[in-house]
């Protein structure tokens, strides 16, 4: 039994590390990208542009994955685009986070006519496709960081508080609540000190799971001009210059694309493994 333990549990530390460290690199890369970053990322020299990455024949120093078709160093924009990209998985997913969860729990423990609003109210909600309904918004808006924090906290709280109503009615029916509520706990009480400890994990991998979801939609907003200025570093952009020159410079294409893949792998992989380090029931 002792072996078998040892076994899950090596799997699950290493998807962690692994993931966190990513991580942690990436939010450290993003924090201090003018001491990191090789190169300005606005800084533009035609004769230098699509320049191979360094391990390449006729590459230049200093430009380690290259140059876009501008001349500007694939680096140092990689660098500088993460940090668009952490803020808006972090404030979006975290402000997502909160009202989702919130009406999720009110509704699957408080039941009656506040849990016959907001389901019927997700129901409507959820019948937009969500992607169309975020350019939508951002058309509305505008372009710009607040405007894409905006839209994907009212496109995507439904997910939290379709899943997290499930969790708190499935808590709600345990014995513990109901000895709770025999000792004369009131119903906010029991649902903060009872329930809400009980779903966190799931709360945990939604949240991760909504800051890799962050990363993609800011990503495809970035791909179509609908983020930033398109003077700003953005994975998104990058990729959609790279797709129009894969064949004359591959770099600027692959690098961006493989960034934002290790990331969005790396917060969906980091909650499920905080998930099952941290639920109570498996431990």
């Amino acid at each position: 039994m002792q072996d078998e333990r040892g076994a899950l549990k090596r799997p699950l530390g290493l998807r962690l590390w692994l993931s966190g460290s990513w991580l942690t690199l990436l939010f450290f890369a993003a924090l201090f990208a003018p001491l990191i970053a090789p190169k300005d990322p606005l800084m533009q020299d035609l004769f230098l542009g699509r320049m191979p990455p360094f391990w390449e024949s006729g590459a230049e120093p200093g430009f380690w994955l290259g140059t876009d078709s501008l001349g500007r160093d694939v680096l140092s924009r990689i660098v500088y685009g993460a940090r668009l990209t952490l803020i808006v998985a972090f404030v979006a997913g975290v402000l997502t986070c909160i009202i989702g969860a919130t009406l999720g729990l009110i509704a699957g423990y408080y039941r009656g006519w506040a849990d016959r609003i907001i389901s019927r109210f997700v129901d409507i909600w959820m019948a937009f496709p969500p992607i169309l309904f975020a350019i939508l918004l951002i058309a509305v808006l505008g372009p710009g960081l607040f405007s894409i924090i905006i839209a994907i906290i009212i496109i995507d709280w439904t997910r939290f508080a379709r899943v997290i109503r499930a969790e708190a009615m499935s808590q709600g029916a345990m014995d513990y609540v109901a000895s709770a509520q025999v000792a004369g706990r009131t119903k906010l009480d029991t649902m903060l000190s009872e329930i809400l400890p009980n779903v966190l994990p799931t709360i945990i991998a939604l949240l991760t799971l909504e800051m890799g979801i962050g990363v993609i939609v800011e990503a495809i907003l970035s791909f179509v001009n609908l983020s930033i200025s398109t003077d700003s570093p953005t994975w998104g952009g990058m990729i959609s210059e790279g797709r129009t020159s894969i064949h004359q410079a591959w770099w600027v294409l692959v690098f961006p694309l493989i960034t934002l893949f290790l990331t969005v792998l790396s917060f969906s992989q980091l909650g499920e493994g905080l998930k099952d380090r941290f639920d109570p029931v498996l431990r």
